[in-house]
């Protein structure tokens, strides 16, 4: 008897516990987005009405010149503003940006019993994961998007246990892009008046992980997201996009960017990294800074891939407001708190824009 993807059980041990992912949905000829992928109205993702961000990408070369800090002003201003920005020249080959990109593909072009080895729970490392959605078992609607998650430890762990499809590529685009992540936190940092320890830096972003996703086309890409609203739970996430496009941040009312309240559309840029302020960020600066809201559309012409490279700090670390910010705002919007309750509580629940900071404010449990 042929599967029936509008059968939630059978779609979904389909899709998520046999590891077939959204892919093999896409694969088997399917004609209309399953029930079970169909997001509510106001989830889904108008493209005729959002704008396109049109701030140019900041050239971060120029900071080793005398334009030094014209381009602090620009990294801050973005940071604090939309929290999403754009940098060039940021030390990271272009070479290597399309390898990985073409790794990517080659990773998620496997039969799906080849990438199901990776499934949670049967993975050969617990820092490797295959999957697909973000939270399926708490989600009402799935997201159109399947992923592999790496997390460094050290290179030697990386080499034997990552896809051998895409190990050495990722490996390369995380370390490349660690020196450039530093610098941009110490300036980010330093213009609230704080000096941190390099240890200090160092543990703020001391967990690194390299995600791979997959968004596959879709029959009825206005039915669904790729991505839903959330917020990045770290401090600093780095993206590679393909030249697809379909990233969105929320514009809030209170942002000064000559543009109305709404949801602006992150173009490609050949060459270019995003970068987006996270949760931890907007937490350290005492809400200084602004982790965006962001989510993903679907396409219904041709396979999408983006690789982000998140920052997150060590889960035995401490993260509250700096107490130099909090000394001069004279009040802590934030609590204090162990980064793994962080964590688990992000990882525990679906996608629901930026709720995910409600575990931090002052008054929360």
């Amino acid at each position: 008897m042929a599967l029936s993807f509008n059968d939630g059980n059978s779609l979904f041990e389909f899709v998520v516990q046999d590891g077939n992912g959204v892919k093999g949905l896409v694969d088997s000829g399917l004609a209309k987005v399953p029930d079970r992928y169909i997001q509510p109205p106001q989830e889904r993702i108008e493209k005729l009405n959002a704008s396109s961000h049109e701030q140019p990408p900041i050239d971060l070369s120029l900071l080793d010149g005398p334009n030094h800090d014209q381009v602090v002003v620009a990294i801050v201003k973005a940071a604090q503003i939309l929290g999403f920005f754009q940098v060039v020249n940021h030390g990271v080959p272009v070479e290597l940006l399309e390898s990985v990109k073409d790794a990517a593909h080659r990773f998620f072009a496997q039969r799906p019993e080849k990438k199901a080895i990776y499934l949670k729970g049967v993975s050969p490392s617990p820092f490797v994961k295959y999957g697909t959605s973000f939270v399926p078992e708490k989600e009402k609607a799935l997201e159109w998007k399947d992923y592999l998650s790496m997390v460094y430890t050290n290179d030697v762990d990386a080499l034997e246990y990552w896809p051998n499809q895409c190990k050495n590529e990722a490996l390369e685009y995380l370390k490349t892009s660690t020196k450039m992540v530093r610098r941009l936190l110490e300036i980010l940092v330093g213009n609230l008046g704080v000096k941190l320890e390099d240890s200090r830096v160092e543990s703020l972003i001391g967990q690194k992980m390299v995600n791979m996703n997959f968004y596959p086309p879709c029959p009825n890409p206005e039915l669904t997201v790729g991505v839903g609203r959330h917020s990045d739970m770290g401090t600093l996430t780095v993206l590679l996009q393909d030249g697809i496009g379909g990233l969105y941040v929320k514009v809030e009312e209170s942002s000064d960017v000559g543009e109305k309240e709404g949801w602006v559309e992150i173009p490609p840029i050949p060459g270019a990294l995003v970068i987006n302020v996270g949760d931890t960020l907007q937490i350290l600066s005492n809400g200084r800074y602004r982790s965006a809201e962001h989510r993903v559309r679907t396409t219904s012409m041709q396979s999408r891939v983006s690789i982000p490279i998140f920052t997150i700090p060590q889960r035995t670390e401490k993260i509250g407001p700096l107490p130099e910010v909090v000394e001069r705002d004279g009040v802590a919007h934030y609590r204090e708190f162990m980064f793994e309750d962080y964590m688990n509580n992000f990882f525990g629940q679906a996608h629901d824009g930026k709720k995910s900071l409600d575990f931090a404010y002052i008054g929360s449990a």
